[in-house]
């Protein structure tokens, strides 16, 4: 894709400093781990979603907040080394910024350990929301609510489409962000916390109910739903040999927004975007795991992914 013709995306959601450990097993407690790999990125679930959609093939900016301390610069200097632009990286004084353990068994399943800081500023006066010009999507995280609905307002103005990760947060920020979202995608997990409901079809047809727009979940393994004219749809999930999910539903979300965002249709980008989220579970070290956009075209076109 030539760079003349590559969407652009604004992430708007938290930002950490993550230092994910690579373990055989995680032992009960008390005990100590060995690890035998260590990775250490920037990441956050709407900024590693612009990570993966800046792979495969589109441009991202970020919109986030963070520490005036060394973890701050880190997010700020790996970001902008993954040719996302950070000018809207605000940084905060006083405060600190946000930092995570993970801990990832030899399944490829994880233990996250986050701290926020409670004391950091958490005005979103300061987006710059004139830059929406010429963006052609906003995708937020449930992470930074102030920042998530003030840009998701002002992109439904503009009309501009609209994005949620709705992973696991409190119900009542996830009831003031679901509607301004023209693509509500969930985590199966989120969904459920979101609906009360035991049953990830019942809660997909309960939320879509009520909403004008694409409503869908991540299920791992099983690949993705959503419900489309009343109709549930699920696209199932490459199979491979998982290594590390961590960041796994953050690559999804990139790819299906750039896949929208090309045209495909709901199935087409889903089966994109599974492939792409697979290969990354295929790899260690979170969103840096992500395919390039050759890679998640030739698993298709071998057949991986439908």
């Amino acid at each position: 894709m030539s760079t003349a013709h590559r969407p652009k995306m604004v992430a708007v959601g938290g930002a950490c400093a993550t230092s994910i450990y690579r373990v055989d097993a995680v032992p009960p407690l008390p005990a100590k781990a060995l690890a035998n790999a260590l990775c250490r990125v920037a990441d956050g679930m709407a900024i590693s979603a612009a990570c993966g959609f800046t792979r495969l093939g589109g441009e991202a900016a970020i919109w986030a907040r963070v520490g005036d301390d060394v973890d701050g610069a880190f997010i700020r200097a790996s970001l902008a080394a993954e040719g996302l632009d950070v000018s809207a990286i605000r940084v905060l004084h006083p405060g600190r910024s946000s930092s995570v353990a993970v801990i990832v068994d030899r399944s490829g399943q994880r233990l996250v350990v986050p701290f926020h800081d409670p004391m950091l500023d958490d005005s979103a006066a300061w987006l710059p929301l004139d830059d929406l010009r010429g963006v052609a999507m906003v995708h937020v995280d449930a992470r930074w609510p102030a920042g998530a609905s003030l840009a998701l307002e002002a992109a439904r103005a503009r009309g501009i489409p609209t994005m949620l990760d709705g992973e696991i947060a409190p119900r009542e920020v996830l009831a003031r962000l679901v509607p301004l979202a023209d693509f509500a995608v969930f985590s199966d997990a989120g969904l459920l916390a979101y609906t009360g409901s035991s049953d990830v079809d019942a809660a997909l047809v309960h939320v879509a109910a009520s909403h004008d727009g694409h409503v869908g979940a991540t299920c791992g393994r099983a690949g993705y739903a959503w419900c489309e004219r009343g109709l549930l749809r699920r696209v199932p999930a490459p199979a491979v040999e998982v290594v590390d999910t961590l960041a796994a539903g953050d690559i999804f979300h990139g790819a299906f927004a750039l896949a929208i965002l090309e045209g495909q249709p709901a199935a087409d980008a889903a089966r994109f975007a599974c492939t792409a989220a697979s290969l990354k579970c295929a790899r260690f070290g979170g969103r840096v795991g992500c395919p390039t956009r050759a890679e998640v075209d030739a698993a298709r076109g071998a057949g991986v992914g439908g």
